[in-house]
C-alpha cells in the first residue's frame, strides 16, 4: 500500500502539510503544522507521511524538526554562503521515507566549483551518500517515481539550460546517478504509473514524453500542433500528466495589445491526439498542479487556500473508445 501523498506550504510563518485524499474536494485544510526554528528563512520543505516530522532546507542548512518544534537534526552547509540570491537548496524524501535527498546549488552559493547531492539518513541525519555534480545550478526540481523509488532532479542552469540527473538504488542499496546526454529540456513531471516522463524545450517549441528509465523519446509535439503560431506562442515550462494518459500542456503568448496570455490543452500520450483547450481556472500559468488521477491543485483566490479539485474530462478530451 502506497503512503498517502503530503505536500507542503509556507504561510505566515509555518509549514503547514496537506494530506491529499482522493475522496476529499474542495478547500483543503492543513493536517499538521509545523514552526521552523527562529530566524531560519525557510526556502522549500518535506513532511513525512506519518505527519510526524518536517525536513526543510534554508540558504545554509537542512533541519529536521519534530511537530512540538524540537530539534531532530541539521546539517550545515560548509563553508557558510553570504550570498542571498541565485541558490535555492531543495529537499525530497525517498518513496519509502527512509533518506532526504538535498539538492545543493554549491557553485552559486560560492562554496565550489560545481553542485552536489547528498542522501541523509531521515532519522539521524547521517549521510548516506554524496555525489559532486558537473552542474552550476539555481535550484531544482525533483520528482520520485511511484514505483521504483527513481530520483529524478531537474537542475535549472538558467540561460545555459537544464541538466536532468536520476538515481537508482545500486548494488548493495548503493545509489547510483545517471545523467540524461541532453541539457535542453527541463523535466515537468513523471505519470502515475511510473511508464514515462514529460519535458519542456528549453526554449519553448515543444513537449515532449520519454520512456522511463533510459528516457527515449516516444512523442514530440510542437506549438503548431496545437494550432497555434510558433512565432507568437511557446510552451510553458508547466503542465503535467492528469492521468496516466492524459497529459495537461501549457501554452502561452502575448496579445497584440502586450497582455500576456496562457491555455492548458489536453493531449492522449497513447496516441499523440491533441484533444483541444482544457478550460481550468487558475491564477497564472504555473498555478495548476496535476495529481494523476484525474484531479489537480490550484490556489484560491485570495491566495491563502489551497484547493484540489475533480470533475469528469470533456467528451473531447476521453481518450478514444471510453
Amino acid at each position: 500500500m502506497r503512503p498517502p501523498t503530503v505536500i507542503t506550504r509556507h504561510r505566515e510563518g509555518l509549514i503547514h502539510a496537506y494530506v491529499l485524499d482522493s475522496a476529499a474536494f474542495g478547500a483543503l485544510r492543513p493536517a499538521a503544522s509545523f514552526r521552523p526554528r527562529a530566524g531560519d528563512d525557510v526556502v522549500e520543505s518535506v513532511v513525512r507521511p506519518d505527519l510526524k516530522r518536517v525536513v526543510y532546507t534554508t540558504l545554509n542548512t537542512v533541519v529536521s524538526l519534530t511537530r512540538g518544534g524540537e530539534p531532530v537534526w541539521t546539517a550545515a552547509f560548509e563553508p557558510r554562503s553570504g550570498e542571498r540570491h541565485g541558490h535555492r537548496p531543495g529537499c525530497a524524501l525517498s518513496l519509502d521515507g527512509r533518506t532526504v535527498w538535498v539538492y545543493r546549488p554549491d557553485a552559486m552559493a560560492g562554496r565550489a566549483e560545481a553542485d552536489q547531492r547528498v542522501g541523509h539518513d531521515a532519522d539521524d541525519g547521517t549521510v548516506l551518500a554524496r555525489r559532486p555534480l558537473e552542474t552550476v545550478g539555481h535550484a531544482a526540481g525533483r520528482y520520485v517515481h511511484p514505483l521504483d523509488g527513481t530520483v529524478y532532479l531537474d537542475i535549472g542552469e538558467g540561460q545555459d539550460g537544464s541538466v536532468v540527473v536520476r538515481s537508482t538504488a545500486g548494488a548493495g542499496g548503493a545509489p547510483e546517478f545517471d545523467s540524461f546526454p541532453w541539457s535542453d529540456r527541463c523535466l515537468i513531471g513523471l505519470s502515475p504509473d511510473g511508464r514515462q516522463f514529460m519535458t519542456v524545450d528549453h526554449d519553448q517549441a515543444d513537449v515532449a514524453f520519454h520512456r522511463h528509465p533510459d528516457g527515449e523519446v516516444l512523442l514530440t509535439l510542437s506549438v503548431d500542433a496545437f494550432g497555434h503560431d510558433p512565432q507568437d506562442t511557446f510552451v510553458e515550462w508547466s503542465g503535467g500528466c492528469l492521468t496516466p494518459d492524459t497529459a495537461v500542456v501549457t501554452l502561452g503568448g502575448e496579445r497584440e495589445d502586450e497582455e500576456e496570455w496562457c491555455g492548458h490543452h489536453l493531449v492522449d500520450v497513447r496516441t499523440g491526439a491533441v484533444r483541444g483547450e482544457w478550460i481550468v481556472e487558475v491564477n497564472d500559468p504555473y498555478g495548476l498542479v496535476s495529481l494523476g488521477d484525474g484531479s489537480w491543485l490550484t490556489a484560491g483566490r485570495d491566495g491563502t487556500s489551497v484547493h484540489r479539485m475533480r470533475a469528469p474530462l470533456p467528451a473531447s478530451a476521453r481518450p478514444a473508445g471510453t
